[in-house]
């Protein structure tokens, strides 16, 4: 793997090899991870898995078309003919007036700000696989647990570079480091599986092992015995693992690309008042640490805080140099890239500012309702906004949760649901996308 220095000065031999074959543009990509982790299951060790990898994109602009290639081999003669195959492909690839370079105007200059994303500490395999031991010791501890599906423990660091061939130049690098266990409870046909995982830049913030494998083994017990929910509208609490998702949905829409298209159920709604005048969701590229941290997009223009949701009303779009010509505006600085291909569209470190009330406050008036912690299947409708997951959670029962219930779904409209949105105070800051537990009224539960 590449310093991140010398990962940019090879991007640029390849912006340069390609100016030379005859692209008018271009911009070149080095993306490079490596990462060691440990599997344990019922203390034996399961799995060692050591991975490395780099690789460089390029993507070349000959007039109004473009194409893009990658390769794994970074000799100076697989770079030169990767740069020659790159120009003859866009020579025969169809105009695009929206394609392009980022403005240049707009374009970042370093010297980039460090937000402590890399880790120099490689903390090893015996490291590591004592982190999963511990983790999977603490969760079968836990009285009810019967059979573990293992426990892990990984660490790994990355470099990405991006260099244009009007004006840009950076690179960063970043680590991560990881513990998760997943265990069973419970015997015969009423076994229940969950479990617990953390991901982190520094090890140094990580929960201790046995943590993450006592809330693993936690969460499988109370999960035994569910009961069945009857069919009707009611409350519907969704737990923090599962919140985030629901923005999630929202960022997709919000998405340039999705509204170029005229494919988002938020077609027409900007500066529409969407929730409740007190919600607030801020993308912050910046944070300290942050696991989606960078000083720079994936085109090379700067990033900043912003928000994207304020006083309950969308902002603006997602916008990469493409989305923003299509729409007459400009890029946002969500740009984001890969090995290979063009840009898309990706949000930082998100996160939903936290209620004023606590999670018992939120719930305390609701005589029937559910608490959803696990949802499955993809049943959301980008287009119309339709919403319908299957679930499992908690029935709440006069403002209480009681017992576990399983085998029903959730349904509604996101625009409805985000409307009728309340979230309690109990935010917490380890995911990409940080969301409290959310209360929102008037969802269709199927059950019985």
């Amino acid at each position: 793997m590449l310093s991140p220095q010398a990962a940019t000065d090879r991007a640029a031999d390849l912006v340069s090899r390609a100016r030379q074959a005859g692209a008018d543009a271009a911009d070149a990509v080095y993306v490079a991870n490596a990462s060691e982790g440990i599997q344990i299951r019922l203390g034996r060790l399961e799995d060692v898995e050591r991975s490395e990898g780099e690789q460089i994109g390029l993507r070349v602009f000959v007039g109004n078309r473009s194409a893009s290639i990658g390769s794994s081999d970074l000799t100076p003669a697989a770079l030169d003919e990767l740069a020659a195959r790159a120009v003859a492909m866009a020579r025969a690839a169809p105009e695009d007036r929206f394609a392009g370079l980022a403005p240049e105007e707009l374009l970042s200059h370093g010297p980039f700000a460090d937000f402590d994303t890399f880790d120099p500490l490689d903390p090893g395999a015996e490291a590591l696989r004592a982190a999963a031991e511990e983790a999977e010791e603490a969760a079968r501890a836990v009285s009810g647990v019967t059979n573990s599906d293992g426990a892990s423990a990984s660490a790994g660091s990355s470099v990405f570079a991006l260099v244009t061939s009007h004006g840009f130049a950076g690179g960063y690098r970043g680590s991560s480091h990881a513990i998760s266990a997943s265990v069973v409870a419970g015997e015969g046909a009423s076994k229940q599986r969950d479990s617990a995982w953390r991901h982190t830049r520094h090890r140094a913030d990580l929960p201790s092992p046995a943590e993450i494998g006592r809330l693993a083994g936690e969460r499988a017990v109370t999960r035994l015995k569910p009961a069945r929910v009857r069919s009707g509208p009611m409350p519907v609490v969704f737990d923090p693992r599962v919140s985030s998702s629901i923005v999630g949905h929202l960022i997709s829409a919000m998405s340039g690309n999705a509204i170029a298209r005229r494919s988002s159920f938020l077609l027409d709604k900007l500066g529409a008042q969407l929730f409740a005048p007190s919600i607030l969701i801020i993308d912050n590229p910046h944070k300290p640490r942050g696991v989606r941290s960078r000083p720079f997009d994936g085109e090379g223009l700067p990033t900043s805080r912003s928000n994207l949701i304020e006083d309950g009303r969308v902002t603006g779009w997602l916008m990469d140099s493409a989305a923003a010509r299509q729409l007459g505006a400009l890029p946002t600085g969500h740009a984001a890239r890969g090995s290979g291909g063009a840009p898309g569209v990706s949000v930082s470190n998100v996160h939903m500012a936290a209620g004023t009330i606590s999670r018992d406050a939120l719930v305390s008036d609701i005589r029937e309702g559910i608490l959803v912690t696990e949802l499955i299947g993809q049943g959301v409708n980008g287009v119309t906004g339709d919403y319908s997951r299957g679930a499992s959670g908690f029935r709440i029962v006069d403002g209480v949760i009681a017992e576990p219930v399983a085998e029903f779904t959730v349904a509604g409209n996101l625009l409805a649901m985000f409307a009728q949105m309340t979230p309690a105070d109990d935010l917490e800051w380890h995911r990409p996308i940080n969301v409290p537990t959310l209360r929102i009224d008037g969802m269709t539960v199927a059950g019985d």
